[in-house]
């Protein structure tokens, strides 16, 4: 592919793209992939070269762009060598004109902007569209933190016990280590909130939103055998991701809850005032994130926010009736907005008096709103807002 022919093949993926983010489709990962498994003439260095130019529109502009021409021209406005590549040859985008449309912005969502935590500062708010790290957590079934240097000699240990952080582009996956179930990634932000856990030593425990199933993994690691484990989803497909890697892992006491929408308290019946530990990693706006998946900025929208806001209070109530007295509760978004974290945990204490707060000790992070927050410009983590509570 000639330079031009990029421009424009990242010009009809992000067409692509913005109508996902608006509709809820897909996400970029997913239609890069697409389209180029529909384009087998691409070579790796085209592959690269587009994503590159895909993923810069991306991370430049804050609003969700009018179309993919109109993104790139902005960009173009500030990178002038792009501007030479809109030649209107064969396979090339047409000539810009002067008077087209050209998108144009900061790198946040303008309605945004007013709804962070008091902490995250322009700094923190730049920090949150840099490259992620690559973190990992020790499986200590599976070894010990001396396997993990003796394999990667260049790991750096973290503070939290078990974590390390890996070269960038380190096939994880595909090392014996990962094969063995000796390490699994996950951020050091999420590896947070499983130690926030961990004080308790629970016979029972429930893992709301479980996904995938990390922090999950994470505890059951580092728990007893004879706790049961409970990961419950609304989303089949992210919650069966979980069977291979409990697997590789060697866990034995994780069993796993298929939840419906809106009907969540029908299958956690039986869980009622029995739980001695649940942890509710809620589906949030995702603005912890952004380093890892910076199209989430063009997804959001007051809306979907509200939306998301209510399913948060409605978590944290079902919650509340399947903790049993003297049992913990841990609240946790990877969010940075105070509608998502702070304004919550302050109206579920206003309506649930039978609950206190309790201090968690962790070597980061810092105090905020009866919880701890976290962000990539302070601790080097995903930005999360999380808190624990006791049910008296």
């Amino acid at each position: 592919m000639t330079p031009s022919a990029r421009l424009q093949a990242a010009i009809e993926l992000l067409d692509e793209i913005i109508v996902a983010a608006r509709d809820n489709g897909a996400s970029a990962d997913n239609l890069i992939k697409k389209f180029f498994k529909a384009r087998r003439y691409a070579g790796s260095k085209d592959r690269r070269a587009v994503r590159e130019l895909v993923y810069a529109v991306i991370r430049r502009f804050g609003e969700r762009p009018q179309n993919g021409r109109a993104a790139m021209a902005g960009l173009a406005e500030e990178q002038p060598e792009l501007q030479e590549l809109f030649d209107g040859t064969t396979y090339g985008p047409a000539a810009l004109t002067e008077n087209e449309a050209r998108t144009d912005g900061g790198s946040l969502p303008t309605w945004l902007e007013s709804r962070f935590a008091t902490p995250i500062d322009a700094p923190e708010r730049e920090a949150l569209l840099n490259r992620a790290s690559l973190d990992v957590r020790l499986n200590p079934r599976a070894g010990s933190a001396a396997d993990i240097v003796n394999f990667w000699p260049e790991a750096e240990k973290l503070p939290l016990p078990g974590a390390f952080r890996l070269e960038s582009g380190t096939n994880v996956d595909a090392s014996d280590p990962g094969r063995k179930g000796l390490v699994e990634i996950q951020d050091m932000g999420s590896q947070a909130i499983v130690a926030a856990c961990l004080p308790t030593r629970p016979k029972l425990m429930l893992d709301m939103c479980a996904g995938a199933g990390g922090k999950t993994l994470g505890l059951a690691a580092q728990l007893p055998d004879d706790t049961r484990i409970i990961a419950s989803d609304t989303d089949r497909g992210r919650l069966s991701r979980i069977e291979p890697r409990l697997r590789r892992s060697g866990n034995q006491n994780v069993e796993t809850i298929l939840l419906s929408p809106k009907f969540e308290m029908e299958a956690l019946a039986a869980l009622e005032g029995q739980c001695d530990l649940v942890l509710i990693d809620a589906p949030c706006s995702g603005t912890g994130t952004w380093r890892r998946n910076p199209e989430l900025r063009w997804r959001m929208t007051p809306e979907r926010l509200s939306r998301t806001t209510e399913l948060q209070a409605r978590l944290l109530e079902i919650a509340s009736d399947i903790v049993k007295p003297g049992g913990r509760l841990v609240y946790a978004v990877c969010s940075l907005l105070d509608e998502e974290g702070g304004d919550q945990t302050d109206r579920f204490l206003e309506k649930q008096p039978n609950w206190r707060i309790i201090e968690v000790d962790l070597p980061i992070g810092r105090s905020y709103r009866k919880g701890i927050l976290l962000s990539p410009y302070q601790d080097g983590t995903d930005g999360f807002y999380f808190t624990c509570l006791e049910k008296l």
